[in-house]
């Protein structure tokens, strides 16, 4: 796991807070803030997905080429 990973999950998870507190409160303006947050943080993991993504794709390529060398 890598750091945009955990900052994803984290404002994720901030985001969803921030919603139903809004929500409980009625304040329209904290739901929006919530709702950005969220999406941030969905955006910011689905980053660290594909930069993990390619580091293992890396490394198998890595070890493929290691592979018939002496």
């Amino acid at each position: 796991m890598n750091k945009h990973q955990v900052k994803g999950i984290g404002n994720q998870a901030t985001g969803e807070v921030k919603q139903q507190v809004g929500k409980l409160t009625g304040d329209t303006s904290l739901t929006a803030r919530g709702h950005a947050r969220e999406a941030k943080g969905k955006l910011q993991k689905e980053l660290g997905d594909a930069k993990e993504v390619l580091r293992s794709d890396k490394r198998e390529l890595e070890r493929r080429n290691t592979r018939g060398r002496v």
